[in-house]
């Protein structure tokens, strides 16, 4: 069975390299060849809308999926017949933060407060409405903290139209949050789920940098597997689905939905029975979803802007390192490296400790 994927980041990689042992093919489209995917599969190369190209692609999968939520639906909704997972609603939902928002809010899950800007007039509006200091966010192609600025002033509010303007925005209160946590979990073809342990995850300039799990008390678990659920159930969910969440005074706030495999579940390759990327494969090819059980407790840093040395990182003993095979470029994930210890103290401490030698400017509490 061959599961096609557009776009061939290490996200699609990670995919391709859990579904191997299962016996599964697979075939990329990337704009380039030497992607991380590409350098385990093969991939056709062009724009990620070509429509000769995601023929091709459809016609030579048995089911398509996608490795960024940044892809074109419309180019999607031209596959007809093809099984697309996750499904391409969920997709539309995911990429237009207004209508994250509605969703949240349609499934009563606690969200920011927030207002939809589409001039000048509406932010200065929506400023006075929801209150100051927020954060202008546009509403389409965000990522790593990217299209997006905090506002204190109104001077801020100013300085920020003239960079953000010309697109559509979304305007929402800036959260005194305590800590930010996601929550991963896979719906099956025969609506089965499994939800993962609650991660921790430590953030600097938009980029995450440090995911620790399983975190927090039975209560958050409970609220954000509840959650999650809600939207599984109402696309009639087929893949892995993530959700982060601001942590405030023992309550969750989402924040935005990622319909794809995570960075923050990348800890669930060494550190869970099952891991994120084999249980996306198992859901969307319809084999039964595995353990989403943790095997101890695990950190997984992000290794930014510039590789370690291979061999300075291995000496520590039980960490697992992923080069991604990319060229290095500040602000860039080259890769990640993970451990699972038997308890939380003994992982915080080793994670305090490479953080100090990988990213002495991050501080974790």
């Amino acid at each position: 069975m061959t599961v096609g994927i557009v776009g061939g980041g290490q996200l699609g990689r990670m995919l391709a390299l859990a579904g191997y042992p299962l016996g599964l093919d697979f075939l990329f489209l990337d704009r380039a060849a030497d992607t991380p995917g590409g350098q385990v599969a093969p991939i056709l190369c062009g724009e990620l809308t070509d429509p000769t190209l995601l023929s091709q692609l459809a016609e030579r999968s048995d089911v398509v999926t996608f490795d960024w939520e940044n892809i074109s639906v419309d180019a999607l909704l031209t596959l007809k017949g093809t099984k697309i997972c996750p499904p391409i609603r969920a997709l539309a939902a995911a990429q237009d933060r207004v209508s994250e928002k509605q969703l949240f809010e349609r499934l009563r899950i606690p969200t920011t407060r927030w207002r939809n800007v589409e001039s000048k007039e509406h932010l200065l509006e929506a400023a006075k409405q929801v209150g100051l200091p927020g954060v202008i966010k546009t509403r389409r192609m965000g990522y790593d903290g990217k299209g997006q600025a905090v506002v204190r002033t109104a001077a801020d509010l100013e300085r920020a139209w003239g960079e953000l303007g010309s697109v559509p925005l979304l305007y929402e209160d800036l959260v005194p949050f305590e800590r930010e946590v996601s929550v991963i979990g896979v719906r099956g073809r025969r609506g089965e789920i499994a939800v993962y342990p609650l991660n921790d995850n430590v953030h600097s300039q938009g980029i995450l940098r440090l995911t620790r799990a399983p975190y927090g008390s039975v209560k958050l678990q409970r609220l954000a597997a509840q959650y999650l659920k809600r939207v599984l159930e109402y696309f009639r969910y087929v893949g892995v689905l993530t959700i982060e969440f601001f942590v405030r005074g023992g309550a969750l706030i989402a924040n935005e939905m990622a319909p794809r495999v995570h960075n923050s579940g990348h800890w669930t390759i060494e550190g869970a029975a099952t891991s994120q990327f084999e249980n996306h494969l198992r859901a969307i090819v319809g084999l039964p979803l595995g353990s989403t059980r943790a095997l101890g407790h695990s950190a997984m840093l992000n290794l930014i802007g510039k590789m370690p040395p291979a061999a300075r990182l291995l000496t520590h003993e039980g960490l697992h390192l992923h080069d991604y095979g990319k060229a290095p470029r500040p602000g860039r994930k080259l890769g990640h490296c993970t451990f699972v210890e038997g308890n939380p103290r003994a992982r915080d401490i080793r994670a305090r400790r490479l953080l100090a030698e990988l990213a002495p400017a991050i501080r974790i509490p």
